[in-house]
């Protein structure tokens, strides 16, 4: 079903500046060995500094300490920390290189839970954060992977709120994969669970959004699923995530070239702020071409116009490529995802 005067739609996400004034307590660091690398995904893409994630994983407090800021280091691992992080970012890293955040407990911070300005290959997995304005923002980086980390109950506000935002990231290896992320009514202010701002991957090598769980959203009507091409932005593929209920939109491209979203399942309940399933729509102010939305299912009740709105393709917007082989109405509820998702806090 095609929108209805679809108007509360907002584009332009760009987040505030990065907060670097702040007291440096290093917890526990060594040096980083280079591990050999792994395929996270199935189209056989390996990702830079990739570790083995097979095992159960059990993140539980350990001693508190002082959020930590790095300037201008590279080769470490951060790992095991819990941080309470108040009136500042948890982990903030400058100028940074070649850094792994492992296995830490985020929580409670005014501000973002990870905090990256012009870093290049940072590795973020098996982490739980919450209760922070956004969980990952990366500005002006290279090479970020986001994998595997449990998220819960962002917190805003507008323009932040995000899981994970990539603001003017670049380049090869920049991966959001497999990540569990929550956010719970009443509990939360999200705006978009991922984001991607200005953002750019290569022909050869796409920043990849690959086998998120997403859940929950709202109560902002502006904020929704997973963003693509805000701003602009080139070679981003959004493929195999689920999102339930995930607020006012589902997925969407609003802006760039070479843009994917392939083979997704989104649902949505009837909610006061639930708009569109899955849209493009170039509000960029930029040239956008070259745009793939293909082999979704999506089902998503719309509680702002009333009815199942599934599907929407703005003024001036051409058909997406293989926009026929979308299903509507597709047989998908809630159960889509299990019950309990977030299992680390």
């Amino acid at each position: 079903m095609k929108n209805k005067n679809h108007t509360s739609l907002k584009f332009l996400k760009k987040s505030a500046p990065v907060y670097c004034t702040m007291i440096c307590v290093l917890a526990i660091f060594s040096s980083c060995k280079k591990d050999a690398g792994v395929v996270l995904n199935n189209k056989n893409i390996s990702v830079a500094q990739a570790f083995d994630h097979s095992q159960t994983l059990v993140v539980k407090p350990v001693t508190a300490v002082a959020p930590i800021v790095l300037n201008g280091q590279s080769n470490l691992v951060i790992r095991g920390d819990s941080i309470n992080g108040g009136s500042q970012p948890c982990i903030t890293l400058i100028n940074c290189k070649n850094i792994r955040i492992t296995h830490c407990q985020l929580v409670n911070s005014n501000l973002v839970g990870i905090n990256l300005n012009n870093c290049t290959s940072i590795h973020i997995d098996s982490n739980y954060i919450s209760h922070v304005s956004t969980g990952v923002y990366a500005l002006a980086c290279k090479s970020i992977q986001v994998v595997y980390n449990q998220m819960q109950n962002m917190q805003g506000p507008y323009p932040k709120g995000a899981f994970v935002q990539f603001d003017n990231v670049n380049g090869s290896y920049n991966r959001v994969e497999f990540n569990k992320l929550e956010n719970i009514l009443g509990a939360s202010h999200p705006e978009d669970a991922i984001s991607m701002y200005q953002s750019n991957g290569l022909s050869t090598d796409p920043i990849y959004i690959l086998g998120n769980w997403i859940r929950g959203g709202g109560p902002s009507k502006t904020g929704g699923g997973i963003m693509l091409g805000d701003g602009g932005g080139s070679y981003q593929i959004a493929e195999y995530n689920i999102l339930v209920n995930p607020g006012q939109y589902g997925m969407a491209v609003s802006g760039g070239t070479n843009m994917q979203i392939v083979s997704n399942q989104i649902f949505s309940i009837a909610e006061p702020f639930s708009n569109v399933g899955l849209y493009y729509w170039n509000q960029s102010g930029h040239p956008s071409s070259a745009i793939t939305i293909s082999n979704n299912k999506v089902k998503f009740l719309s509680g702002l116009f009333g009815g199942e709105n599934d599907y929407y393709i703005g003024s001036g917007s051409s058909t997406p490529n293989g926009w026929s082989t979308n299903t509507w109405g597709a047989n998908l509820s809630a159960t889509i995802l299990p019950a309990v998702i977030i299992t680390n806090k």
